[in-house]
């Protein structure tokens, strides 16, 4: 009896899943250990190391365009503002309410697809959002 195939996107949806969850809880810790902005500025300090050396061990294009630079930098900015917020939150809130409304991310994206980039809205799409937004209220309270 073999294993079952898991489609890609399932595999590093799960690692990025669980890998996530513990960053939040030690970035809670070292929030509580040291200024949450220095806790955030090595995460960072440990993460872009680790992102370059995956790029040089992998297949990964190292041809960057202009569009394409400019908008990974951007990215960037938004998740070095998302991560410093993260640890400023985790050391003043609970990990709960501040993992769980960060990881509504999702929810942004969704209508940030809908809105502007034209995906198709679906009565099963906003019933999906809304019940995030349910789950994230009764996670909070």
């Amino acid at each position: 009896m073999g294993f079952p195939e898991i489609d890609s996107a399932v595999f590093f949806g799960s690692i990025t899943m669980v890998t996530w969850g513990i960053w939040v809880v030690l970035g809670n810790a070292a929030s509580e250990s040291i200024d949450p902005r220095t806790a955030a500025a090595i995460s960072y300090l440990v993460a872009g190391p680790l992102a370059l050396g995956y790029i040089l061990v992998s297949d990964a294009s190292l041809a960057v365009t202009a569009k394409g630079g400019l908008l990974a930098a951007v990215a960037g900015l938004f998740t070095g503002i998302g991560l410093i917020s993260m640890y400023v939150g985790l050391s003043d809130g609970s990990t709960t309410v501040v993992s769980t409304l960060g990881a509504m991310y999702f929810v942004v994206a969704a209508l940030i697809g809908m809105v502007i980039l034209g995906d198709e809205v679906t009565i099963t799409r906003f019933a999906g959002i809304a019940f995030a937004i349910i789950g994230v209220v009764l996670v909070s309270q």
